[in-house]
């Protein structure tokens, strides 16, 4: 059985082929379309393991883009699709699994999309126009809000009247198929799966996970992807006077505000803002080592918001046994592991800075170690493999 793997964004769609045998999925053709609507898309379809050079396309919104991926995804020498599963961020209040989808999930969806407003419409309009491009096969929704079904009451309350909690507003957290696959890897290769463990999935969005035994018992992000640590693009948690004055700021009617401050929380705020310099840690830190103030700032407050909340999860945990970290940046920018680790060696961690900047060619299995053998605490490096959970969650549905 051969099973698709669609993984939006606002802007970019990962896909990948996946053979499903045995309960353990294994990937055969992987690629990526990105920069949607920008005027300059790049595509690329390679078998896994490969890598393939990117070609400019034409893509000028997600349902261009997905007629480019279905293209790619039926050639002849392509395996034949059995099912298809999505990646979505956010559910909304009535749906608490994986879901094979109909036309009820559906209007669920579309009434989920208040809640992430950044990523639920692209998905639902690929999961639309994929399901009349392949009407014989089941489809299937993730969640990455689905992790944290494990986090208890205190964790998820909001101090708020109660009619706006009994509408669904909580805390529901995001990048749980990221933690689970980093969980998944843990149980798969033998790595002994801490009893106190924080993941720090830092990349364009960017959050924080403390876990006991592998469960989810709070997280940074909250009702939306757009709380928590700072990120490329979105302030993290801000003062709610801060938006209520931002509000009163915005020209125009309710629903004129309304579109503007989303504008502004999800696409103008973050590291970008700060720095002047668009979404790119890369280009942030060569500005900062030219001495562009306003890079070093960015810099300085992404990596503070995010070392703030592993302090503070080690101390609601009684102290961490293991802090792993994932996403574009965690894994590959060893400045900003530095940077948020060294000061926290009071709590016991120790970076081994070799280990930090070195590439780990060889390594025994995809979960890298980069502490000091003297650490109190395990610092990881493990891949996010949001696509095998995913294809993982699809072949249990189906059984």
């Amino acid at each position: 059985m051969n099973l698709l793997v669609l993984n939006s964004g606002s802007s970019s769609i990962k896909f990948s082929i996946f053979s499903a045998q045995d309960g353990s999925p294994r990937s055969l053709q992987e690629g990526e379309l990105l920069g949607i609507g920008s005027g300059h898309a790049t595509f690329t379809f390679h078998p896994a393991g490969e890598k393939s050079s990117s070609s400019p396309i034409k893509a000028s919104d997600p349902l261009e883009a997905i007629a480019r991926v279905v293209d790619a995804v039926t050639q002849p020498s392509i395996p034949h699709i059995d099912a298809v599963g999505y990646r979505v961020v956010h559910p909304g209040p009535k749906i608490d699994r994986h879901v094979r989808i109909d036309s009820a999930v559906l209007r669920d969806l579309d009434d989920a999309v208040r809640f992430a407003p950044l990523h639920d419409p692209s998905a639902i309009d690929i999961i639309r126009e994929m399901m009349v491009r392949f009407p014989d096969v089941p489809h299937f929704a993730c969640f990455d809000t689905i992790f944290h079904q494990t986090m208890p009451e205190v964790a998820t309350a909001y101090a708020i009247p109660d009619r706006y909690r009994h509408q669904g507003v909580r805390r529901y957290g995001a990048h749980g198929l990221s933690c689970e696959s980093i969980v998944e890897q843990m149980k798969r290769t033998q790595t002994p799966l801490p009893h106190r463990m924080a993941i720090a999935h830092l990349g364009s969005g960017c959050s924080i996970t403390a876990l006991l035994d592998g469960r989810s018992i709070d997280t940074t992000m909250g009702l939306t992807p757009t709380g928590g640590i700072v990120m490329g693009t979105r302030p993290g948690d801000l003062d709610p006077g801060l938006v209520i004055y931002l509000l009163r700021q915005m020209e125009g009617d309710r629903d004129q505000a309304t579109r503007a401050a989303e504008q502004l929380l999800n696409h103008d705020s973050g590291t970008a803002a700060l720095s002047g310099i668009p979404n790119d840690m890369r280009s942030m830190r060569q500005a900062a080592a030219q001495g562009d103030s306003r890079a070093k700032l960015a810099i300085d407050v992404f990596t503070r918001s995010a070392r703030k909340a592993l302090g503070s999860f080690s101390w609601l945990m009684g102290g961490l046994e293991a802090i792993v970290f994932t996403g574009g940046i965690g894994e590959h920018d060893h400045q900003t592991r530095g940077e948020i680790i060294v000061p926290l060696e009071p709590l016991g961690v120790k970076l081994d800075t070799r280990l930090n900047v070195a590439e780990n060619k060889g390594s025994p299995g995809p979960i890298h170690k980069i502490s000091t053998s003297e650490s109190k605490i395990d610092i990881l490096l493990a891949p996010a493999k949001e696509d095998w959970m995913i294809a993982i969650h699809v072949q249990r549905m189906l059984d």
